[in-house]
């Protein structure tokens, strides 16, 4: 992994992005001379059209990025890369489209464009069936020893096997702090020096997995390791960095307040990150106003109540404000007057409601509480003050999830599903303390991509 504006990219990904980058430029460029010779015109120097090279690459890659073809998936399978590139090249086209209009300058004629697009689904494929080995090996995972081997360690290596894993584990010293739970571990008193173990195992990175601390960490050997180059991690920080979250199991008050992170509240970071906010709910509004109307029409239609409703959610530092949605449940849905959890198959959606919230039509009108600044466009998703009462209660750190704006969408939505229980509603926090604490624009910007693929594939939609 690579910490990246402090959001951590595996190794094979970034270099398949870079990869993927470059043949967009290659086959614009293709697509550029192509044309123009068949008309029979000189193309000329390749730096006079730069700016609608690249612009034509980026709106491309946007649209991969968007639809998931960086997915472990996609590496692993041709037939899922095959399916996520095609639409991927396809929503370019519509960005391109769009983009042809607003700045006719910075695209590639529609013409150019028809042979790059033809050009780079061929080539985009090639390149995955030629490096899908390579960048899916054993090549770039990091080899690591695990000291441990109780139920924290455990973990670590039931992670191993995921698929997109990026490490391998070449080692396990049982440090008899816990019941052993990872079969073939060495036991400690059978380790002469830990440091000629990390040397036979190749290790890159030793991490410390000890379900009980006091009097088994052992600090010297680890101080010699850590003064001779090997990376030592504690498993907190390890799983933050292989899972995309915080995991609550294991981080500790220390770890959060020590850390790096939490940057979201400096007054650049504010400022940028508001200024996202009123062009894009604004632009987005502006675009979909039609879109809210005729679908409040509908609503009104099919069963009685209004077409809006209106209700109060918690947002930053604990204050309540009101979002605005488009009514999906029968008007009676909580009629007894308590908050429920929206399930799955829900009795209360009505026919409608089913439709528009699979494709997240009910949310637009949320927009306008961005433009309010009550809510910001990335973020995490805003609960109600009976459940937030009730979490704050049963889940650690809950509160901290309130030091942000709420969002439309967030690192949670875009990879937990829709939560509707107290289990859902922890995990959901460990992305949403991720988040809190990794916060930058170019993360920001990554969440918006990848809602497209939510979007798409209608997932966690209840």
């Amino acid at each position: 992994m690579v910490r990246l504006f402090k959001h951590y990219v595996a190794y094979p990904v970034l270099l398949l992005c870079v990869i993927d980058l470059a043949v967009l430029l290659l086959v614009a460029e293709a697509g550029w001379v192509l044309r123009l010779r068949q008309i029979g015109s000189i193309p000329g120097p390749v730096w006079d059209r730069a700016p609608q090279l690249i612009t034509f690459a980026l709106a491309i890659q946007a649209s991969m990025i968007g639809v998931g073809c960086y997915s472990p998936e996609s590496v692993k399978n041709m037939r899922f890369a095959a399916a996520r590139l095609l639409v991927a090249i396809s929503l370019g086209v519509i960005l391109m489209s769009v983009l042809f209009f607003i700045l006719p300058e910075l695209t590639l004629w529609r013409s150019n464009s028809l042979y790059s697009m033809v050009l780079a689904v061929v080539l985009l494929m090639m390149v995955r069936v030629l490096l899908g080995g390579f960048v899916s090996g054993d090549m770039f995972k990091k080899r690591v020893l695990l000291l441990g081997a109780g139920r924290r360690a455990k973990r670590v290596v039931d992670l191993e096997h995921r698929v997109g894993s990026g490490f391998r584990i070449v080692g396990c010293v049982d440090m008899q702090d816990a019941p052993a739970q990872v079969p073939g571990a060495v036991i400690r008193t059978d380790v002469a020096s830990l440091h000629e173990l990390v040397d036979r195992a190749e290790a890159q990175e030793v991490v410390l997995a000890l379900d009980e601390r006091r009097n088994t960490v052992p600090v010297d050997a680890l101080l010699r390791l850590k003064t001779t180059g090997v990376h030592i991690i504690d498993i907190s920080d390890f799983l933050e960095r292989e899972t995309g979250r915080i995991d609550l199991d294991t981080v500790r008050p220390s770890t959060l307040i020590f850390s790096d992170g939490f940057s979201s509240g400096r007054q650049l970071s504010a400022v940028l990150k508001r200024g996202f906010d009123l062009l894009v709910s604004a632009l987005i509004l502006l675009i979909t106003a039609p879109v809210i109307l005729l679908t409040a029409l509908i609503v009104k239609i099919d069963s009685p109540g209004p077409a809006f409703y209106r209700q109060i959610r918690v947002g930053r530092y604990g204050e309540t404000f009101e979002i605005l949605k488009l009514r999906s449940m029968r008007q009676d849905a909580e009629s007894g007057g308590n908050a429920i959890w929206a399930q799955k198959g829900d009795p209360r959606v009505t026919r409608i409601g089913r439709i528009i919230r699979l494709i997240r039509v009910d949310e637009l009108p949320q927009l306008w509480t961005v433009l309010k600044g009550d809510m910001s466009f990335v973020g995490p998703r805003p609960e109600r003050p009976e459940f937030v009462a009730e979490l704050e209660r049963q889940i650690p750190f809950y509160a901290e999830r309130h030091m942000v704006k709420p969002g439309i969408t967030g690192w949670a939505q875009i990879n937990y599903p829709y939560g509707a229980s107290l289990d859902d509603a922890r995990h959901k926090l460990e992305y949403d303390l991720y988040y809190t604490k990794n916060y930058s624009p170019f993360l920001d910007v990554l969440i918006i991509l990848q809602t497209m693929r939510v979007l798409l594939w209608a997932e966690g939609a209840r």
